[in-house]
């Protein structure tokens, strides 16, 4: 399943800590039923085995639901799964390398904080890029910030879709209008909103504004 600019325009990434104690595969159900378009596996603290049992939960939820399924990092993992991409970051496998593992037909994300690395990683075969942190965020705290400028420029020199991501809200979200991006990708604003489905509608709606 190749993503299309629509399926990134919120783009959900799992953290459980934040669930109280809901399972996530349920909690990820909800958010789709609420609007997410795109989920992404993002467990650091597991294990390969704890990752992958996790991972089946989540990816049968997002194969019933037509909703692309994302690994974070690991290539060999989302193989394993059956997982319809992964996505890397700067630190991480570079794109050529996840590109011949994962071959042609999967989804290859990667993340971005400037230019130059957006155009690079569009040269080597990523399919959409991640740009951020956007504003400041719990989830990943020795991200750096991305200004607003960066961000439309990123979005002007790649020709393909581009998602802003780091500590968005429902609040904040009205900043990125204008921007050229073809979506948000958060965290901690759905799975650590108390209601999953709620919160997600709430991006969902404010997204179609900003994209109006």
């Amino acid at each position: 399943m190749k993503q299309d600019r629509r399926s990134l325009s919120l783009y959900a990434v799992t953290d459980r800590r934040g669930l109280n104690g809901m399972e996530l595969a349920e909690a990820v159900k909800l958010s789709i039923e609420g609007g997410v378009t795109m989920v992404q596996l993002r467990e650091k603290d597991l294990g390969s085995a704890e990752y992958a049992e996790l991972g089946k939960g989540v990816l049968e939820v997002c194969r019933s639901r037509g909703v692309p399924f994302i690994v974070n990092d690991d290539a060999e993992a989302a193989m394993m799964l059956g997982a319809d991409g992964v996505h890397v970051g700067q630190s991480d496998l570079d794109a050529v390398s996840v590109r011949n593992i994962i071959g042609d037909s999967m989804i290859l994300g990667v993340s971005a904080e400037t230019v130059e690395q957006a155009m690079k990683a569009e040269a080597e075969g990523a399919d959409y890029i991640g740009v951020g942190a956007m504003f400041s965020t719990s989830t990943k705290s020795d991200a750096g910030l991305v200004d607003m400028k960066t961000l439309r420029e990123i979005c002007f020199s790649v020709k393909i879709p581009v998602v802003a991501i780091g500590g968005i809200t429902k609040d904040n979200l009205h900043l990125l209008a204008g921007t050229g991006i073809a979506g948000i990708s958060v965290v901690s604003a759905i799975f650590s909103a108390g209601c999953p489905k709620k919160a997600a509608e709430e991006l969902a709606a404010r997204m179609e504004v900003i994209k109006a």
